[in-house]
């Protein structure tokens, strides 16, 4: 047995695009797909960007707010994901604090493994 961590104190600060959060790798699947562990403090933030690849972002913890280029900030809190695809501009905030599990690469459609809770384009 190998125990891992994850948390915030073995993970890298993100400063990019006025973000605030630290950054911590959890794994990699054959450059197809990664999966990261992001830790935001109260405020933090996950600046405004575009997806470099689809992106599902998993609350593990706390509470905090997603959106996209058409929404407004939707409340996000543990147990739900939110989901970009490639290239669509996003962003992430708590005002408590937030920790999240992010998969990135070639993701399959997640509407077939959880139910969907909000759709924008609807």
């Amino acid at each position: 047995m190998k125990i891992y961590r994850f948390d915030a104190n073995v993970g890298r600060s993100i400063g990019n695009f006025g973000s605030n959060f630290i950054f911590s790798r959890v794994i990699r699947f054959n450059a197809e797909a990664r999966v990261s562990c992001f830790h935001l403090d109260p405020s933090g933030l996950v600046g405004y960007h575009q997806a470099v690849t689809p992106q599902l972002f998993l609350v593990v913890g706390g509470n905090g707010w997603v959106r996209d280029e058409t929404s407004g900030k939707v409340p996000i809190s543990l147990g739900s994901a939110a989901f970009w695809d490639k290239d669509e501009w996003h962003e992430a905030g708590s005002n408590i604090g937030l920790i999240a599990l992010v998969i990135e690469g070639e993701l399959p459609d997640s509407s077939e493994f959880m139910p969907v809770e909000w759709d924008g384009s609807s």
